[in-house]
């Protein structure tokens, strides 16, 4: 542990800590614009500068790592004239449009000038102005390239994270903006991540445009239903309308990431075509009725079915405490096993089932996906849940996660793993029993009888080719982990 004095107060923090993580711990305010939790630091912005006892500049807090006795002090006058000063060169060129911008109320530039200034500016000069009306990038995101500041937070976002590579910045100096290709997103995924991270109104939401402040709305904490990673969202409601959806910061599994689907795919809520009242068919057509009448429906037409003749469907996207209450409901009350659902494995992961039985567990994602190893079969984690493709590419980047791929389409996690094995569609049975094969026989043991007989599999597997590695690359890279995730 390294100690630190930061305004006179002391900390203990463990080596690798920045100044700006110990002075969060302390509840030190240390205003910030470029800088993420997610990402490595890039100490652009200037904010976060602070005076450390021993050097002879100020120093970016983000960026600079904690040493034993360090004496930091971040409100001398120094300080406090220098996060005035970066305030006022950014406001020289920044239009004063806060009245129609619809970051107004949440924008982290205006909070920053109210907390540190400057109460009159320096500058005096016309301001730059790049084009005099908004570009719609996408049907989601559209952009005023005046407001940015350059923290280059959409940028990093959008490789680092999503990984789509989208937004770049073009010129240099004063010049410098941020765009898309041709001035479109080409290979956007319309995930509005880069709107979330933007601290001005440089990137917005297309759907929320205009339609309400942030202190008019009344915001609900609840869970997406497009998928299984569980992403935590807040609904934004004016009136009892719905208006727009956000993620918070370090809230949740996919802390102020979301999909797509997650971010703009819930104004289904608000669709004229919804049933919102339950329905009873008479005389051939649907009628709306009132709830009790739809109970007592039920429960007349329900009491009437023996129990071997009942069944229930219920939808994967349902939350857990739901399906719960469903189940509970067919097997007490209706007295019967016969529940399903739409998602399951494909048939040939049902024969491998038995051999992995023994090591089944069930854990939260994070947890799982933070082991050493993770291998993903099937499928194609980029379009069927977008975040937790987010959180594996930042394991093999950040954490050195050794990711492995089989499949049968190519993924943008290729990039990032370790080894990619492309089969034919159907394949991956063969070439996961194969992967078992050959971790049985490195461990010197025998499976008992074929129990490979119905996926049609070999112990060789497909052949490597330049594109891919063979199912021993896999065994080699599975063997190296101490612990091992397989996601299907």
């Amino acid at each position: 542990m390294l100690r630190i004095v930061i305004d006179e107060q002391t900390l203990e923090v463990e080596a690798g800590s920045t100044v700006l993580q110990a002075a969060e711990r302390l509840g030190i305010d240390i205003p910030t614009f470029c800088y993420l939790k997610r990402l490595p630091a890039l100490a652009s912005c200037r904010m976060c500068l602070v005076e450390i006892e021993g050097q002879r500049r100020l120093q970016p807090s983000c960026a600079t790592a904690v040493a034993d006795g360090m004496v930091v002090r971040t409100n001398t006058p120094l300080v406090e004239q220098t996060r005035s000063s970066m305030l006022d060169m950014l406001l020289a060129n920044h239009p004063l449009d806060c009245p129609i911008c619809d970051k107004g109320g949440e924008c982290e530039l205006q909070d920053q000038v109210m907390a540190y200034g400057p109460r009159q500016s320096l500058f005096h000069d016309a301001k730059r102005v790049f084009h005099s009306k908004d570009i719609r990038l996408s049907p989601v995101i559209i952009m005023n390239v005046n407001r940015c500041i350059q923290c280059q937070r959409c940028v990093r976002m959008c490789e680092e994270v999503v990984g789509a590579v989208a937004l770049g910045t073009v010129e240099k100096g004063m010049d410098t903006a941020v765009t898309g290709f041709e001035g479109s997103l080409a290979s956007c995924d319309q995930c509005g991540n880069c709107v979330e991270v933007c601290p001005v109104g440089a990137l917005m939401s297309f759907p929320y445009r205009y339609k309400a402040r942030p202190w008019d709305l009344a915001e609900t904490d609840t869970v997406c239903p497009h998928c299984g990673t569980g992403c935590q969202l807040t609904v934004g409601a004016r009136k009892g309308e719905f208006m727009r959806v956000r993620s918070k910061q370090e809230h949740g599994v996919n802390r102020e990431t979301l999909c797509v689907r997650g971010r703009f795919g819930l104004d289904f809520v608000e669709s004229r075509s919804r049933i919102k009242r339950p329905m009873v068919r008479r005389d051939g057509a649907l009628v709306p009725v009132s709830w009790d009448e739809a109970g007592d429906y039920l429960r007349r037409r329900l009491s009437a079915v023996e129990s071997k003749a009942m069944g229930g469907l219920a939808s994967p996207r349902m939350p857990n405490e739901m399906l719960y209450q469903f189940q509970k409901l067919m097997r007490t009350v209706f007295r019967t096993n016969n529940i399903d659902c739409s998602s399951r494995w494909s048939t040939p992961f049902d024969t491998l089932g038995p051999l992995v039985a023994g090591f089944y567990s069930r854990a939260p994602l994070e947890e799982v996906i933070g082991n050493e190893c993770v291998l993903v079969v099937g499928g194609n984690v980029t379009e069927e849940n977008p975040v937790t493709e987010y959180l594996l590419r930042d394991g093999a980047r950040r954490r050195q996660t050794r990711l492995l791929m089989l499949s049968a389409r190519p993924s943008r996690l290729d990039a990032d793993a370790r080894a990619v094995v492309r089969v034919p569609p159907g394949g991956e049975a063969a070439s996961l029993a194969a992967v078992v094969a050959g971790l049985v026989a490195t461990a010197g043991q025998a499976l008992p009888g074929d129990v490979f007989a119905d996926t049609g599999a070999t112990s060789s597997g497909p052949e490597a080719t330049a594109e891919s590695h063979g199912p021993d690359r896999l065994v080699a890279a599975l063997l190296e982990g101490r612990s091992v995730t397989v996601l299907v």
